[in-house]
């Protein structure tokens, strides 16, 4: 077990008046006892308390091969964990249960014991939001991987190539560089599909005058990149041009914008604001970004309705866009350290507009 970073979740739980908690999220897991479990549909649940008493109840088809620094409740298919778990859970303490844990679970634990719950996951996200000095080397070479698989994949980009057939090939360029695979199912479009803001790669293929968005990251070390740069194949329009100046000069705002005592919501508005003097607001549709680590995804977001303080240590994306409906999209993501008077881009990949051929 991480000794500080259990301290951490312990004064979250105080600060949030949760005393007991089920902590069932393998990433969160593997934040707190630095092992990855995956359980499939079988319970997994750390059990941790504000006498910082921890167990962990794990299903015998997943044996430990180190001590974790917990106590340890094995069980079979022939016995139910939730018995288990009811036996050191108590009825005079709140009860903390991860946002998501499967309801079949928790349903069934209220059916063996009169408990008093409340959404628990906090205590564990604010601690893993704040980056130690290890995580931050981390995500730095992830980010650097990142960079030179989007030099790789743009590379091979040739007329007649499919979204999917460009998106297949990441997992051998991802594998190249020490990736242990996709952080989150990639996203590669051509021409009119970029104008979805999550389009689904698909058999569209490459063709002159395309405007093309690489949305991509990849693991390395158990830790998560994030990247969007968006071309043009061939020649480009005076307004693909212009809406791609303009998401540059939003991206640089929002990046500008960061540093520790701002509010989330005041980096949203930074990049947003560029977005909408110039007179494309309606058509930039999604947050300016969002948290991430061992999680593609993590808490918070960066979008106008978080007035959340920025802190030192911090990783999120700043990934404004503009999406012109079945024409073209522009997005343009970088990844972002906060230190203590601004913040470190972790993705050094060029952004200045750039013509495929």
């Amino acid at each position: 077990m991480n000794k500080e970073r259990f301290e951490k979740v312990l004064e979250n739980m105080k600060k949030h008046n949760i005393d007991q908690m089920v902590i069932t999220s393998p990433e969160s897991i593997f934040y707190l006892l630095g092992e990855w479990i995956h359980p499939g549909e079988r319970m997994l649940a750390l059990y941790v308390n504000k006498k910082s008493d921890a167990k962990l109840f794990i299903n015998e088809l997943f044996p430990l091969k180190r001590d974790l620094g917990v106590d340890v409740c094995v069980y079979n298919d022939r016995e139910d964990p939730i018995i288990y778990l009811s036996e050191v859970a108590s009825e005079d303490m709140v009860m903390g249960i991860d946002k998501d844990w499967p309801s079949h679970f928790l349903i069934r634990l209220l059916r063996q014991k009169d408990l008093k719950v409340e959404i628990g996951s906090i205590a564990v996200d604010e601690a893993r939001v704040i980056k130690d000095m290890n995580e931050r080397s981390l995500m730095r070479e992830s980010s650097k991987v990142n960079d030179k698989v989007m030099g790789d994949i743009v590379d091979i980009l040739k007329e007649g190539m499919t979204e999917i057939e460009a998106c297949n090939a990441l997992k051998d360029i991802y594998k190249k560089h020490g990736a242990k695979g996709v952080s989150f199912e990639p996203l590669i479009c051509f021409g009119e599909g970029a104008a979805e803001p999550h389009h689904s790669s698909d058999d569209t293929a490459l063709k002159k005058g395309d405007c093309v968005i690489i949305d991509i990251g990849g693991i390395k070390d158990n830790y998560c990149s994030d990247m969007t740069r968006s071309f043009i194949y061939g020649d480009s329009s005076e307004e693909y041009n212009k809406i791609y100046e303009l998401v540059l000069k939003a991206n640089l705002a929002g990046i500008e914008a960061v540093k520790p005592g701002v509010y989330f919501s005041d980096i949203d508005k930074a990049a947003r604001n560029v977005i909408e003097n110039g007179g494309y607001g309606k058509y930039f549709t999604h947050r300016t970004g969002h948290n991430i680590g061992i999680s593609v995804h993590e808490y918070p977001d960066v979008g106008s309705a978080n007035n959340m303080v920025v802190e030192e240590g911090m990783i999120f994306s700043i990934e404004p866009g503009i999406y012109m409906q079945g024409r073209f999209g522009v997005r343009i993501e970088d990844l972002v350290l906060v230190t203590n008077d601004g913040c470190e881009v972790l993705n050094k990949y060029p952004k200045e507009l750039t013509a495929l051929k």
